[in-house]
């Protein structure tokens, strides 16, 4: 079961240091992402960010990510 949810505000480290942003999108089955196939689960979703500061878009795994407050 995912931990979060669509609209939850999380941080992730980056090349460019910790970054934060929306969650915009919760995947429960495998999907393409710029390109390259995603794997996905319930058990082990992955999250679509949105950046603050950018509005870049990002894909990342549940450990990847750490909740902040609103």
């Amino acid at each position: 079961m995912a931990k979060f949810a669509k609209g939850d505000h999380v941080s992730w480290n980056s090349e460019a240091g910790r970054v934060r942003g929306r969650i915009v999108k919760v995947h429960e089955a495998d999907f393409d992402y710029k390109g390259h196939r995603r794997r996905a689960s319930k058990e082990e979703p992955q999250y679509e960010i949105e950046s603050d500061k950018t509005g870049h878009v990002a894909a990342h795994k549940e450990d990847a990510l750490t909740r902040l407050d609103s």
